[in-house]
């Protein structure tokens, strides 16, 4: 089973992406799990428009590595900080590239975290937009990293990081079953279908 996680804040040096890689480091210390971390540091996709679907154009080269990596995995992890009560635009224009050729189908783990004790708007915003017609299935659990910088950092440091972590490995669990209940659902085909493709 294949983890992309992607770290959805186009600062340098992002608490997202550390919890982005501890994400991946976590599934990676499964039987067989291999994971990889895809970030927006330095906002590497301009905004999106149509020529994005078409490969030849510069649009559609900057998408590709994304593309493939997510094509790859079997699971994902989305990494949304909170700013000012929302997910970050750099992220929500990554949802306009991703289809359901990359995601349909494929359960996503929903982590925001907050540099304070903020952290469930993005939640909520996720829930309700970005799914519609990339198919991507996200899961009932998520994860809220709040008071960020003292948590999932290199040791373990108190009560809040120990029941983090304990968290993340539940959530995580959930996760793998779900990528392997619907490994199948892709495999037949259905998920995709030209005379429907996109969501009501």
């Amino acid at each position: 089973m294949h983890l992309t996680a992607i770290s959805g804040s186009s600062r340098p040096n992002a608490q997202s992406k550390k919890v982005a890689d501890y994400l991946a480091a976590a599934w990676s210390a499964r039987d067989g799990a291999t994971a990889e971390v895809t970030g927006l540091s330095g906002n590497p996709l301009p905004f999106w428009d149509e020529s994005a679907r078409n490969p030849s154009s510069e649009l559609g080269a900057r998408w590709k590595p994304f593309s493939e990596r997510l094509k790859k995995a079997d699971a994902l992890a989305v990494v949304a900080p909170e700013w000012h009560g929302m997910a970050p635009a750099p992220l929500k224009n990554f949802f306009t590239y991703w289809t359901v050729h990359e995601v349909g189908h494929k359960p996503a783990l929903i982590v925001t975290v907050s540099a304070a004790r903020g952290g469930s708007y993005p939640v909520d915003e996720l829930r309700i937009s970005g799914y519609k017609n990339s198919r991507v299935l996200y899961i009932p659990e998520h994860i809220i990293v709040r008071d960020a910088g003292n948590v999932l950092n290199a040791e373990e440091a108190g009560p809040e990081d120990a029941y983090m972590r304990k968290r993340i490995a539940f959530a995580l669990d959930l996760l793998s079953e779900y990528a392997k209940a619907l490994q199948p659902l892709r495999a037949s085909g259905l998920g995709v279908n030209k005379e429907f493709p996109n969501g009501m």
